[in-house]
């Protein structure tokens, strides 16, 4: 599906937009892929590292507030991977104005482009904080879905589809818990927020190809959500050192002590299959034909008042942390 396509990644620079642009150039043949970022100095990074595949790369240094930027990025794109976001969740409790502006108003930007310059498709990037929202990036991640999928309502004759992909954490990604115990291990002590935190979490090679399936299957309109393993918190620091003390330092603000991508409310649109679940649009804005939908993925409605939590799920032990760490540690974006 990407051979001869143009696929731009707002956010490209970041840990999926890397993983991403390496896997799709590497491993399929598109025409070009286009990173579009604000950040000149991880682009100039980046250019370093996919050097062999640059006569295919395109680097646009833009943000996603800047709407008329973006117009002129995604001339004759074909696919959108909007991966662009503030994502650390006590720096956006304290600065909600300029959360919003990037992760609200920078995704209705997307919306609007995509549409008036004839993109295909669009996938956004969500996160399990965007179900049941208690913090400001959670609320703002759950307006973003939303403005996402309401492109289907109000396209008209355009063809553009938009579906949105949400995950739980990315294993090892930059500002995530993993590098942040990894680099406290030489100073003897791991601070944990809570010891009865619990996590959905995914590698960032399982997001990359869970979200280029969904790229693929997509028909507008639905939320992705794979089926993903939790870890406990106390369970990842005993992964990562034996003999290390910890030492609780209580919740930061707008955090939650677990997580939740299905919420009881959501669940009523909600299609279970082997690998995942589908939150498909309201049919009084867009007509889905559900029972059609469900024999394409041989999915079933979840049973009443169902959520999907990270403490209600299944678990990774000690053992298996121990061999994810292992064997991402190239993923693993430690902190300056």
């Amino acid at each position: 599906m990407f051979s001869n396509k143009t696929i731009l990644i707002t956010g490209g620079t970041g840990s999926f937009g890397k993983k991403f642009a390496k896997k799709i150039l590497s491993d399929h043949n598109p025409k070009k892929v286009i990173i579009y970022s604000r950040d000149e100095l991880k682009q100039h990074n980046l250019q370093k590292d996919l050097i062999k595949f640059k006569k295919k790369l395109r680097f646009f240094i833009g943000d996603v507030r800047d709407f008329q930027r973006l117009k002129k990025a995604f001339v004759q794109v074909d696919y959108v991977i909007h991966a662009a976001a503030l994502k650390h969740v006590p720096v956006a409790e304290y600065n909600p104005f300029e959360a919003v502006k990037t992760n609200v108003i920078g995704t209705q930007n997307v919306v609007d482009a995509a549409l008036e310059m004839d993109v295909d498709k669009v996938v956004s990037l969500s996160t399990d904080k965007a179900s049941s929202p208690v913090n400001l990036y959670g609320a703002t991640k759950l307006t973003a879905d939303k403005i996402v999928v309401a492109g289907n309502y109000h396209k008209g004759s355009a063809v553009t589809k938009f579906s949105v992909v949400r995950y739980g954490n990315v294993f090892g990604s930059r500002g995530s818990v993993v590098p942040h115990l990894l680099n406290l291990k030489n100073k003897n002590t791991f601070t944990i927020t809570d010891k009865k935190m619990t996590r959905f979490t995914i590698t960032l090679n399982e997001g990359v190809n869970f979200v280029i399936k969904c790229l693929k299957d997509m028909w507008g309109g639905e939320i992705f959500i794979p089926k993903i393993y939790s870890y406990k918190l106390i369970d990842l620091v005993r992964a990562l050192s034996n003999n290390i003390n910890t030492k609780v330092i209580g919740i930061r603000p707008g955090e939650k002590i677990h997580e939740e991508m299905i919420s009881v409310n959501d669940a009523n649109n909600t299609l279970e299959h082997k690998n995942g679940y589908v939150i498909y649009p309201n049919s009084e804005f867009l007509k889905w034909d559900v029972e059609k939908y469900k024999k394409k993925i041989n999915g079933k409605p979840c049973r009443q008042n169902f959520s999907y939590s990270s403490d209600k799920n299944k678990f990774l032990t000690i053992k298996e942390l121990k061999k994810i760490v292992k064997n991402n540690l190239h993923d693993i974006e430690l902190d300056n």
